[in-house]
């Protein structure tokens, strides 16, 4: 299936799309310093997007043909603010074997999604040198409804993209840095937007059958009335994994869209629904393994969860020559039950160390845009608004069975972020991006503990600015710069005792400052060739993290992160295509002390590539290589991880017109690498009661087949 993208203006609206929501013609956001007045920024804001008076007139705005996309949509030549802005089109997503779903997002350069546990939970995403746990720093959404979940019960940001079915994934928008008004938290390192297929061009049937219990099935049909397009689908899904206690991981998503288009206007109900079940396999310490005990084994075979989470959105556009608008509302409802043992005998030598994380909420939210359009000018104002009700909680279990209550609570959240941004074609050769954004989170904590009862608010200014310089020989320049911000769990801005110590502690700030900059630039210079590269830097005040593990909040050291990336997607021949994606990032804390200045978990060396036959013939095929290179485990820099290099591959063949067949190699040379490491202090039986410091390890999965039959009706 081709991703398609319209280039409605040549300036200065981003590339809109023919299929999907109306074009997002922003992009990320960060927030204020402290320090930073609202009025200077608006200010300076103002000065720095003033057209001169002595400006000669531009030529007028052009509409241009389609540009349809196959795979990777890096000609943005003219068209994005910034070197690390893509779109990933949906061939290009079909043309990768992925092991899970959340490896949609390995699409965007330098990023990693791994595993610590069972594959119901939320994956483990590293990016620009973070360790982004389950999702801190990087925002997902859903045609524009976060998909991220603040105060979650296991990790703040928590994303978990197993309610995305891949197939019906139209293209991915991704953007990097906190440059753009429009995106507000979790977004330091980055965003990714997911967009669905409004219609497809004919029904689709998928069966997946593959090593260790592997089972998938997928059905998906469009119908056209009169009165708009209904789309639905519905996928089955089953999964062992090469555990010595099998995964039995089962889940089930469906999808219902109605969606309709008339003179200029659109209009899309979305409704779905995920539900899922596993055991899971933690990561265990090195030195656990031995002849009797094998890494694929777990030292608590009664860990794993459930999860469920049902959407409903609603979204409307309107396109008019000097102006476009959109809007959505959306209404979620998440539950999630997770049993976790990562130090086994530690603090509870009789019953073990098992811990229950419950977290349930109803989501509501909306975002509204409008943008006015000139010759040479593009303005708009917008508003992001969300409000979670959140009842989580942290236990102690055994065998699944609560035994105590650390902590219970009633959270209410509120976050509302209105923003504007203007774009300006100052001559044929330079324009600039300007936003400015504030965010402010209201919270409302009702804990079992009265004294980390409370409220609580806070808010942030986040000015942008971006500027790009040519097109000279196809080739653009950029220069990028941006505050923003990301929050932290609201029970720890209320939170005055450690309710498993009992030992005071201090509230935290709800919403923590980051200022990023980055130069890059971005060519098509040779024929065939889409290359970008940037050189980035991002500072964070303190990283700040709710430990749902122990309940209560922790403040890191102040942080910076720079590095390279550097992107490519070459068109060798009509039959051939080939992308590499190398990242380098340098992540260190940047006071001074004893302990080090290593950041625990940050990747240093991300590489990406592959090669992709999208068809010859009646043949198709891919050959992929993942490199995730060693990091850090403790801030002395005296325990490293190793690196990962998985191969994968898959080689199809379309026997009849509307029948294909496909084998998929996952861990192609079959390599005993780690999916994750760590470096703490646990307890096996029989060991000192103190504990035993170790590297802890989660296995990547060993070499597995799958064989995948595909049918268009």
């Amino acid at each position: 299936m081709k991703a398609k993208i319209l280039r409605r203006h040549r300036f200065p609206t981003r590339p809109s799309r023919t299929k999907g929501v109306t074009p997002n013609t922003s992009t990320p956001s960060r927030l204020r310093p402290r320090w930073v007045r609202p009025g200077l920024c608006l200010g300076l804001l103002l000065a720095l997007t003033r057209p001169p008076a002595t400006a000669q007139p531009l030529p007028p705005a052009q509409t241009l043909p389609p540009v349809v996309v196959t795979g990777r949509a890096d000609d943005l030549v003219g068209i994005a603010d910034a070197a690390s802005v893509g779109y990933i089109g949906s061939a290009q997503l079909d043309s990768r074997p992925k092991l899970r779903p959340a490896e949609v997002l390995e699409t965007v350069p330098g990023l990693i999604a791994s595993q610590h546990s069972g594959a119901g939970k939320a994956n483990q995403y590293y990016l620009r040198g973070f360790n982004l746990d389950h999702g801190t720093d990087f925002a997902a959404s859903l045609e524009g409804m976060p998909l991220n979940l603040p105060t979650h019960a296991h990790g703040q940001g928590y994303l978990d993209l197993n309610p995305i079915i891949p197939e019906l994934i139209d293209y991915l928008e991704f953007r990097k840095g906190p440059y753009y008004a429009d995106l507000g938290d979790f977004s330091s390192a980055g965003a990714a937007d997911l967009y669905y297929v409004r219609h497809l061009p004919s029904a689709l049937l998928r069966l997946e059958a593959g090593s260790f219990n592997y089972a998938r099935g997928l059905w998906a049909e469009s119908l056209r009335f009169d009165s708009g397009d209904w789309l639905y689908a519905i996928e089955g899904h089953y999964n062992d994994g090469p555990w010595t206690h099998p995964e039995h991981f089962v889940k089930g998503n469906a999808l219902l869209r109605w969606s309709t288009e008339r003179d200029g206007t659109r209009f899309s109900l979305l409704a779905t629904a995920y539900r899922g079940e596993w055991d899971a396999t933690d990561q265990i310490p090195r030195r656990a393994v031995g002849p009797t005990f094998s890494q694929w084994n777990t030292l608590d075979p009664t860990s794993g969860g459930d999860s469920h989470r049902f959407n409903l959105m609603a979204q409307w556009a309107q396109h008019r020559p000097q102006s476009h608008t959109r809007a959505l509302a959306y209404a979620a409802h998440y539950d999630l039950d997770l049993f976790s043992n990562f130090t086994y005998f530690l603090d509870n030598p009789d019953r073990g160390d098992q811990f229950e994380q419950a977290d349930r909420r109803w989501i509501l939210g909306t975002k509204t845009e409008h943008a006015r359009l000139w010759d040479a000018t593009e303005l708009a104002f917008g508003l992001d608004l969300r409000a979670d009700f959140i009842r989580n909680g942290l236990h102690r279990t055994q065998n699944r069975l609560r035994w105590e209550t650390i902590r219970a609570d009633r959270v209410t959240q509120v976050a509302l972020g209105p923003y504007l941004y203007h774009r300006q074609q100052w001559s044929e050769w330079l324009r600039s991006y300007a936003g400015l954004r504030l965010d402010a989170g209201f919270y409302e904590v009702d804990s079992n503990l009265p004294v980390n009862s409370g409220s609580e608010s806070d808010a942030l200014w986040s000015p942008k600015l971006g500027l790009v310089f040519g097109p000279w020989k196809r080739t653009e320049f950029y220069l990028n710069a941006g505050l923003g911000f990301h929050s932290n769990d609201g029970r720890g801005a209320t939170t005055r005792l450690d309710p498993a110590s009992g030992e005071p502690v201090s509230p935290v700030d709800p919403l923590v400052p980051t200022r990023g900059a980055e130069i890059g630039l971005r060519t098509t210079w040779i024929d065939g060739l889409h290359s970008t590269l940037s050189l980035w830097i991002l500072d964070i005040d303190s990283e700040l993290l709710f430990l749902g593990d122990a309940g209560t909040t922790e403040a890191s050291r102040p942080s910076r992160r720079f590095g390279v990336e550097w992107a490519n997607f070459f068109t060798l021949r009509p039959w051939l295509v080939c992308d590499l994606d190398v990242a380098w990032s340098h992540a260190r804390f940047r006071d001074d002390d004893p302990a080090g200045d290593h950041i625990p978990g940050a990747p240093e060396w991300v590489i990406a590539a592959g090669l992709t036959v999208p068809e010859a013939g009646r043949f198709s095929g891919s050959l992929r290589l993942r490199y995730f290179g060693p990091r850090p485990l403790i801030e002395d820099n005296s325990v490293r991880s190793e690196a990962t290099a998985l191969v994968s591959a898959e080689i199809g063949y379309r026997f009849l017109p509307r029948w294909s067949v496909a084998l998929q190699a996952f861990n192609l040379l079959d390599r005993r690498d780690n999916d994750i490491d760590y470096y703490y202090i646990s307890r096996l039986p029989g060991e000192p009661l103190e504990g035993v410091a170790d590297v802890h390890s989660h296995p990547a999965e060993p070499f597995a087949l799958r064989l995948v039959l595909t049918g268009r009706f």
